[in-house]
């Protein structure tokens, strides 16, 4: 089978598609991978066939917030590379596999007839029991209902991409869409790439979905070296240790946050591994007899079973991670879907509530860390749920769904 896979964003957004490439390639596909240009080396270690894509500043985006003027600009922006790039790229290809955020994705796909797999790392699904991920708001509020907010989002979505992607539908002789929120899961498959075991999910969805664990990226090229030091460092005495990273997120707070981090260890006697990141969070610490900074990227799998605690940004990624490593977590959540995994993190008691990064105060900060890294019902419900995710298997669970397309279209030839 052809299939193009698309996705854009940081790494917690591409490298499980890095990984599902491979896969897919290595069980006998032809894969094309479309990419930010930012990962140009990734895709090359991927050894799967890839392109660059045309607008990929996510950095530029992600730094800051941007204005509603320039979020619209880029967004317009994107959708118009996505027309130019992707409907040659999809000719040649069977089946369309492209994230949630690719908005123009459903549309290219009916106007070329192929099959289109919709993913998102969250239950970014319209329905009337789990509010909008990417809303701050990811507790049921008896005002603000999870259908009202589902509109609301809604109303945003289409005033940022249905104009421009009805100029391309009628460029190419199609219907304008009246509702992009309705339009894209009404005519896409609907994969979730996360746990069931970790998010949740809304049995009364009207849509086509499935979902099957998140897609672990544990193969991707790393310095070996700085590994062995880095646990060198972890396993040197019984002293608890914390690992702490915002991931590819910016905030303006986060050397506040981190010195602030450091001196409470320090304070604790606790060991404190901070993972820079995008953005060199940590810059003003130096590596100690308490601290160690990680520079370049190291497989989660390889670390987070050795700590004793993860405090994060909530990436559906990492809070992944930290799940599967069986050890207690906290997140302080910076924009999107991050307030979800928070929530769900306390929701399930693998570990205290979300943090505010701006206004959390140094005893405040000692508290929950003393909170996190000495309460037993944390480590117990972290470690009965770890279990359940290491067993879950959800790039084998993707692939199989991937590979059900060519059962079916074998079928539909032998009925011809």
């Amino acid at each position: 089978m052809k299939i193009l896979l698309v996705t854009r964003g940081s790494m917690g957004d591409v490298f499980p598609y890095l990984r599902l490439a491979a896969e897919l390639k290595k069980r006998g596909h032809e894969v094309t991978l479309s990419l930010p240009r930012i990962f140009d080396r990734e895709g090359k270690e991927t050894g799967v066939r890839y392109v660059l894509q045309a607008m990929d500043d996510i950095a530029g985006m992600i730094e800051g917030t941007p204005g509603t003027k320039s979020l619209l600009e880029w967004t317009r922006r994107v959708i118009d590379s996505q027309f130019d790039e992707l409907i040659p790229l999809l000719e040649e290809n069977d089946l369309l596999i492209a994230a949630n955020t690719e908005f123009a994705a459903p549309s290219i796909a009916e106007y070329l007839g192929k099959p289109c797999v919709r993913t998102a790392y969250g239950p970014f699904i319209p329905g009337r029991r789990i509010p909008p991920p990417v809303f701050p708001y990811p507790k049921p509020n008896p005002v603000f209902r999870p259908v009202l907010l589902w509109k609301l989002l809604n109303i945003g979505l289409n005033l940022m991409v249905k104009k421009t992607l009805n100029k391309h539908r009628l460029e190419l002789g199609m219907l304008p869409i009246h509702d992009q929120g309705e339009y894209a899961p009404i005519n896409t498959d609907n994969f979730l790439i996360y746990s069931k075991y970790l998010g949740n999910v809304d049995y009364g969805w009207k849509y086509k979905w499935n979902i099957g664990g998140y897609c672990f990226n544990d193969t991707f090229p790393y310095d070996s070296e700085e590994l062995v030091k880095l646990l060198t460092f972890i396993k040197k005495d019984a002293r608890p240790a914390v690992w702490f990273s915002l991931g590819s997120c910016y905030a303006d707070n986060r050397d506040r946050f981190a010195d602030m981090l450091y001196a409470i260890c320090a304070k604790l006697d606790y060991k404190l591994v901070v993972s820079c990141g995008w953005w060199n969070v940590g810059a003003n610490l130096q590596n100690n007899s308490n601290l160690f900074r990680v520079e370049k990227p190291i497989p989660h799998k390889l670390i987070f079973p050795h700590c004793d605690a993860i405090i994060h940004h909530g990436g559906a990624g990492t809070t992944h991670s930290a799940a599967r490593s069986g050890r207690p977590q906290m997140i302080v959540p910076l924009l999107l879907d991050q307030f979800y995994w928070a929530h769900r993190v306390k929701e399930l008691g693998i570990g205290p509530g979300g943090i505010n990064i701006k206004r959390i105060t140094k005893g405040q900060l000692e508290r929950k860390v003393v909170d996190v890294i000495t309460n037993p019902y944390y480590r117990e419900k972290a470690d009965s749920i770890g279990i359940l995710i290491r067993n879950e298997d959800g790039l084998e669970n993707f692939c199989r769904h991937i590979e059900s397309y060519q059962s079916q279209a074998a079928r539909v030839r032998e009925r011809a």
